[in-house]
């Protein structure tokens, strides 16, 4: 079989494990014989870099799924969840939830983080020091959005524990092909942390300043755009939706860029000699390995994706899945797309999006992987991988399920 037959046979609903270890073989063949691809069931799968960012910004793309995710999730704890956070959102309802979440992500709330995020890297750094292995990714990577998501939603510490496994529950499910019992699994997710945060957001309602710094609860349920707030149901959602997003890039970015200075010991050198590289190598890190792989977007309207000379008309009504992982590795756009350069520029790369749906919290993100990243380097100078890696076995998300390393 040549590779335009390997492209053309690719199935959104019947994704291999080689596919989950390593897409980009199969995303580099797709881009080059096959970039807009219809999918047995009538979907459409796009590999260039600029057909997803064309996507991300034609008029006629939308992001609501209010029809698409019925008959997945029935009328249940996940239908709601994903209809009403706002990723899944189009205008004028997108426009007015993203107004009143920004109060969340202001400079000066960031700015209030910064320090929270640096305590919270340093003790976990600090209970690593004496150990000769460990987990990079367990003991680290997701322990640190864990914390700073739950500082942010004034989650009390006995409740911690449960919040990866809410996010990996609830964001499993949005992967092509999900089991019926994951998805009774994603629907207790949303459910129980739903309780929970409408307990801490009665709490709060009680005592608006009661909150610890860093804490921007009292902004999502106090905050004000021309005269309106967040409804309780938008309230609840969109919390689960700081955590999701927030947890999930951050700690895939987090172990994602580690494993690959270990695997390009070049550039863990050069970053080791020049801390100032951190900022772009995080941009090298989105880039190389996005921690979401594969979003999606649906057609309006008629709408044309493909090479000058090579058009593929995408009819309205059609579900459109954009590779952003394969995006980010166009070597029309990028030189050498398959090396590590952790000094890069330019790097235009759409990990978090672009236009209108870039990830708000795309800065918070960023300072979490310098500090967490530069200040792990400066930390462990000698350290090499234990083992097999693993990953976690998601298509629509890239991230580590374990890395072990020991200290020499």
């Amino acid at each position: 079989m040549d590779e335009k037959e390997r492209a053309l046979e690719f199935d959104i609903k019947k994704i291999s494990q080689d596919f989950l270890d390593n897409p980009f073989p199969t995303y580099k063949i797709m881009r080059e014989c096959d970039p807009v691809h219809r999918n047995p069931d009538g979907s459409y799968f796009l590999t260039r870099y600029d057909d997803v960012v064309l996507s991300f910004k034609h008029p006629s793309m939308s992001s609501d799924k209010k029809i698409d995710f019925k008959p997945k999730f029935g009328e249940g704890p996940l239908y709601v969840h994903h209809t009403t956070s706002l990723v899944f959102n189009d205008p004028p309802a997108h426009t007015r939830v993203r107004k009143l979440l920004a109060g969340a992500f202001t400079p000066r709330k960031i700015s209030q983080l910064t320090p929270v995020i640096e305590g919270i890297i340093n003790r976990l750094l600090d209970r690593l020091a004496d150990k000769k292995t460990f987990d990079i990714v367990s003991d680290y990577a997701l322990a640190l959005p864990t914390e700073i998501i739950a500082d942010m939603l004034g989650v009390p510490e006995e409740h911690r524990n449960k919040l990866h496994n809410y996010s990996n529950l609830i964001l499993g499910a949005l992967d092509p092909v999900v089991s019926q019992e994951k998805i009774a699994e994603g629907h207790a997710a949303v459910e129980e942390f739903g309780s929970l945060l409408d307990q801490l957001i009665k709490e709060r309602r009680k005592t608006p300043e009661g909150g610890e710094v860093g804490e921007v609860l009292s902004s999502l349920i106090f905050g004000e755009v021309d005269g309106e707030h967040l409804s309780p149901i938008e309230l609840v959602q969109n919390c689960i939706f700081l955590l999701n997003a927030g947890h999930e890039t951050t700690a895939n970015l987090v172990g994602n860029g580690i494993d690959i200075l270990l695997d390009h010991p070049n550039q863990m050198n050069r970053l080791r000699s020049d801390p100032t590289l951190i900022k772009t190598a995080v941009e090298e890190f989105l880039r190389f390995q996005s921690p979401l792989q594969i979003g999606n977007r649906k057609a309006n309207a008629d709408v044309e994706f493909g090479p000058m000379g090579s058009k593929t008309l995408v009819p309205a009504g059609s579900f459109i899945h954009t590779a952003i992982g394969a995006a980010n590795r166009d070597p029309e756009i990028f030189f050498e797309p398959e090396d590590v350069d952790i000094g890069r520029k330019p790097n235009p790369q759409i990990a978090f999006g672009i236009g209108n749906h870039t990830c708000m919290g795309n800065t918070l993100g960023r300072i979490e992987g310098h500090v967490a990243i530069g200040k792990f380097v400066e930390r462990f100078p000698n350290i090499r991988l234990v083992g097999e890696k693993k990953y976690h076995g998601r298509a629509r998300f890239r991230g580590l399920e374990t890395l072990s390393v020991e200290v020499f």
